[in-house]
């Protein structure tokens, strides 16, 4: 009896030094596996460390496109569905090309989202693209403010931001940047004055139509040396400046439609030797057409229609070599000049009505045009602009009478000037 309980006490103590054994075995095994692994990640991350990325650019580029991707809530083409991973050129809408200052190095020098519908906004980590010299962006759900972190793109040479939902003052980053000549924020909501500085820049052209621009368009309008500029309905008010000259070697387009602009067309407009197209309609503009429109030789396009302009249709204006569309409809215009009275005979499509033409049909009525008649000439060197409060032109530091003060011409609400854009 006294030798069973012996030896079932021996056989008890090795099962447990034999359990304690494994445990010990087993509990050796784990830490040296948790070692291993430890040893592993710290290798992984190391070679990290000393192995960047062969090119730096494109993976700034992978960081700013991944953030852009986190802040679209809208995507219904699936445009950003293949930017995943790192092989940014890959991606949809996103344009790779050798680098300007290292031409082995690949790197993201353009973006084009047109119509792709998508909504967000644009985040800060964008200015990670330094190497971007064109943004396309046109009719997209794009909403927010333009980060001012967009100073980095030093290479960026088109901003197209057209047909979105932006918000907020003049984005004035975009005069930061020095390489930026075409400039498109068109059918937008932006509001409020355009910084002077804009007219400074060295722009070839830029769209500004379609938003909430207000107050009188700055005096040095013409610094710059666009060649089309477009400022349609927006609210400006105020005269068109003397400094438009300045333009005369660039420009070849100006569209001031529906902008509330007053006062007489300075002579100087018919300076711009190179304009092809002129569109002052829809405004509160008075006084006669210029006669030094008369030298505008390139000119095919020419509207002056729904203002409130008098006197006469000159017949040098009539006989420009290239006009092939004139319309002064909506003024009061008593008399036509030679040709001026027959613009069919030189192919031109025109429009007269509701002026002040004698055996015209469609014309104002009577009590309409007698009721001019009998108000005093329009001195234009007295009407709209003033000069610290004496009336004098708008040259020299001018207050733009309030647009309030002057009738407004009647605009049709059919009336859709300048539709939104389209490109291909």
């Amino acid at each position: 009896m006294a030798s069973t309980s012996f030896c079932h006490s021996i056989t008890t103590c090795v099962l447990f030094l034999f359990f304690l054994y494994l445990s010990c075995f087993f509990n050796n095994l784990n830490a040296k596996h948790s070692i291993t692994n430890i040893h592993k990640n710290q290798h992984r991350h190391n070679k990290h460390l000393h192995n960047p990325p062969l090119n730096l650019r494109l993976y700034r580029a992978f960081l700013a496109l991944q953030a852009w991707k986190h802040v679209i809530y809208s995507d219904p083409k699936n445009i950003t569905a293949n930017w995943v991973g790192p092989s940014v050129c890959n991606y949809t809408g996103i344009y790779c090309a050798p680098s300007l200052d290292d031409p082995k190095l690949t790197v993201v020098a353009g973006i084009d989202l047109n119509h792709a519908d998508i909504a967000g906004f644009l985040p800060e980590e964008l200015a990670f693209l330094s190497d971007l010299s064109l943004l396309h962006l046109n009719s997209n759900r794009f909403c927010g403010i333009i980060p001012k972190t967009f100073t980095n793109l030093t290479h960026l040479y088109e901003l197209d931001l057209s047909n979105n939902r932006f918000v907020g003052p003049f984005p004035s980053v975009v005069l930061s940047l020095s390489s930026l000549a075409y400039l498109d924020l068109r059918y937008n909501e932006f509001e409020g004055p355009l910084p002077p500085q804009l007219f400074d820049k060295p722009f070839d052209a830029f769209f500004l139509n379609n938003n909430r621009f207000t107050s009188s368009i700055p005096r040095n309008l013409g610094k710059s040396k666009a060649s089309v500029m477009v400022f349609a309905n927006n609210k400006f008010g105020g005269c068109l400046p003397e400094s438009i000259v300045n333009f005369a070697d660039t420009l070849e387009e100006l569209l001031l439609i529906n902008t509330s602009i007053s006062g007489c067309l300075p002579q100087q407009v018919g300076f711009l030797y190179k304009l092809r197209v002129l569109d002052v309609s829809f405004n509160n503009i008075v006084g006669p057409i210029p006669y030094s429109l008369a030298g505008l030789s390139h000119l095919e396009q020419l509207n002056l229609g729904h203002n409130m302009m008098s006197g006469i249709v000159p017949m040098g204006v009539c006989e420009l070599p290239n006009l092939v569309n004139f319309t002064f409809s909506y003024n009061f215009f008593c008399e036509e000049e030679g040709i001026c009275k027959n613009l069919t005979s030189k192919n031109i499509v025109f429009d007269d009505r509701r002026n002040c033409l004698p055996e015209k049909a469609l014309q104002r009525s009577e009590k309409e045009c007698s009721d001019k008649l009998e108000q005093p000439p329009v001195d234009c060197f007295e009407v709209c602009c003033v000069e610290g409060g004496s009336g004098k032109n708008a040259s020299a530091g001018s207050v733009a009478i309030p647009p309030s003060a002057i009738p407004a011409a009647a605009m049709p609400v059919s009336a859709a000037p300048f539709v939104a854009p389209s490109y291909p």
